[in-house]
């Protein structure tokens, strides 16, 4: 394992050759995956990468380039590389940086038994058992149960002073169950994933987990679809969370917005929500990813994006908040070391109101109790400001009490709409993250976190289908 001493010479020699700032991002990382299908182990995986990214700025262009392999001659030839990109790109495009205050820090998620070093029959032992576990029907056709581990190592070095290293562990478990009857099929996908060691996954009872699944599934096939309509709509925390990130987040974005593919563009101090509404970008939340530092090296503190209602700021790294003259909010993320860090968000989530969950319901006459497990996805386009949905299996209310279950729930419409026409906010905050994919943007992925409240919006399209 390199020492940052190692690093250190890289820095010294861009300088030496021409370079007018150097920064450098070391990566190690090791993703375990562990399958079992319809009772069988299918897939045991473990990939280890390491890697040094090297970024440089030259009379205004910036240069990037970077090596799997560690050698002296190998970095000294990435360097080399990144400053003739520099040298080429500044004769036709020029980049700025916001100012860097010089930092060293080391900070590691909490954990207390690494996961690394838990046997591997353990672990197939423990997803085998909770796929069989998840056959208690027999309308369930099909299971599939994968158990990950994830370990990130990351090194932030640069010529303006900046020295910092995060380390974290990832571990999680997702199912898939498959219901059939009557020519009808339902799939129920969920996972539960924390930045925790194996403790997280030994205290979690992942038999129960993947049972509840499949009964969510068989209960669901025989449900009927709601009739499509507007609707006054309670959303679960894991709804409004993947709703913030993809229809709003995402235009919160500063590269998106300088380039004019974002809604919220020339929107800073409009009322663009309820009042009720307060949405928030956290580098560190219970429940959420371990970002306590970007890519670039920048803290990533609380960003109040929405501050009751009103558009406060938005999501940037050092190149896009020199672009728009705003404040660096320390969102320059990558996917790995051989990217470029481009604005991503971290843990972006609505903070909570002070109402209960049962009073939300209790002033619906008629309305939708719209749920995440289960949720498979959709379509935003941040430019306009349009989303669609699937969720999960859902529950009709009925005078202000909990109906007959619903499947095939889609909901769609305009994000803003949806946020000005939020009316109750609970108290119940949720946070989540993800181990089995992440947020996509320009062909990288990275791990996020998101969620919220439970909350009540008065009027939402619902449509029906499969």
């Amino acid at each position: 394992m390199e020492s940052d001493m190692e690093f250190d010479w890289v820095l010294e020699e861009g300088a030496r050759l021409g370079a007018d700032y150097v920064s450098l991002l070391y990566q190690e990382t090791v993703y375990e995956s562990f399958t079992a299908d319809n009772r069988n182990v299918r897939e045991i995986s473990r990939r280890r990468a390491k890697g040094l990214g090297i970024q440089v700025l030259r009379g205004g262009g910036l240069g990037f380039a970077s090596t799997s392999t560690l050698d002296k001659d190998s970095i000294s030839r990435c360097l080399k590389k990144a400053l003739a990109t520099a040298s080429a790109v500044k004769m036709v495009s020029e980049t700025k940086l916001t100012e860097a205050k010089p930092v060293e820090d080391r900070a590691v998620s909490r954990f207390k038994i690494d996961p690394l070093e838990v046997d591997f029959q353990d672990k197939i032992d423990l997803v085998l058992k909770a796929n069989k576990a998840a056959f208690v029907d027999p309308r369930v056709k099909s299971a599939t149960t994968r158990l990950a581990v994830h370990y990130d190592r990351r090194i932030v070095k640069s010529t303006e002073g900046v020295d910092v290293e995060v380390k974290c562990f990832t571990t999680g478990l997702s199912h898939l169950a498959v219901a059939y009857e009557a020519g009808v099929m339902e799939r129920v996908l969920h996972q539960r994933a924390e930045v925790a060691g194996w403790e997280f996954i030994q205290e979690s009872d992942w038999e129960a987990f993947t049972t509840d699944l499949s009964k969510l599934a068989c209960k669901a096939v025989s449900c009927k679809t709601p009739p499509p309509g507007s609707y006054t709509v309670v959303v679960d925390p894991e709804i409004i969370g993947i709703l913030l990130h993809e229809a709003f987040g995402h235009a919160s974005e500063g590269d998106l917005v300088a380039s004019g593919a974002s809604i919220l563009k020339g929107r800073l101090g409009e009322k663009v929500a309820s009042k009720l509404v307060t949405v928030v970008d956290e580098g560190v939340v219970e429940g959420g990813y371990f970002v306590p530092y970007d890519d670039e090296g920048t803290p990533k503190r609380r960003t109040v994006v929405v501050d009751k209602g009103v558009l406060r700021s938005f999501l940037t790294s050092r190149t896009t908040a020199a672009e728009l003259g705003i404040e660096n909010t320390g969102n320059g993320r990558c996917q790995d070391f051989q990217n470029i860090p481009i604005v991503r968000q971290t843990n972006y989530y609505m903070l909570p109101g002070d109402m209960s969950f049962e009073e939300l319901l209790e002033d619906v006459g008629f309305g939708i109790y719209i749920r995440g497990v289960g949720a498979t996805g959709g379509q935003v386009d941040p430019g306009m400001g349009t989303f669609t949905f699937s969720v999960g299996p859902s529950f009709m209310i009925r005078n202000g009490e909990l109906a007959e279950m619903v499947r095939g729930v889609v909901i769609s419409g305009f994000i803003l709409d949806v946020l000005k026409g939020v009316d109750a906010v609970a108290a119940d905050l949720r946070i989540r993250t993800s181990i089995f994919g992440g947020c996509g943007k320009d062909g990288q992925i990275v791990r996020v976190g998101f969620g919220g409240p439970h909350i009540r919006v008065r009027r939402m399209t619902i449509g029906g289908g499969g």
